[in-house]
């Protein structure tokens, strides 16, 4: 396989990928941004957890969730626990969120 059609391949992945959340993700309320992956989900919970030396981690569990991961054979996963030192973002997405642009 050459260096063009392995990028080809993940191109092809990539956008795969992007149909399959675009079609998703009105099934969602949440989106949750970590360093290491992108969720979508119904039911999160973000503890800010501290060590005895002072420093800060969170702890974010989600149900039902959707991973944005080309490289996951199966991205709808029951349960996810996150324990991170780095920075969590978690959204709620509101309705007007997954209305189709109008043809007009």
């Amino acid at each position: 396989m050459s260096a063009e059609d392995l990028e080809k391949y993940e191109t092809e992945m990539e956008l795969q990928l992007y149909r399959e959340y675009r079609d998703v993700l009105g099934l969602f309320g949440y989106v949750v941004e970590t360093e290491r992956r992108f969720y979508l989900t119904n039911s999160v919970d973000l503890q800010v957890r501290s060590v005895d030396n002072g420093e800060v981690f969170f702890e974010v569990t989600m149900q039902d969730a959707w991973v944005w991961d080309m490289y996951r054979p199966a991205r709808f996963v029951k349960n996810v626990r996150v324990v991170t030192f780095k920075d969590v973002n978690v959204e709620e997405l509101a309705k007007s969120d997954f209305e189709p642009p109008s043809d007009q």
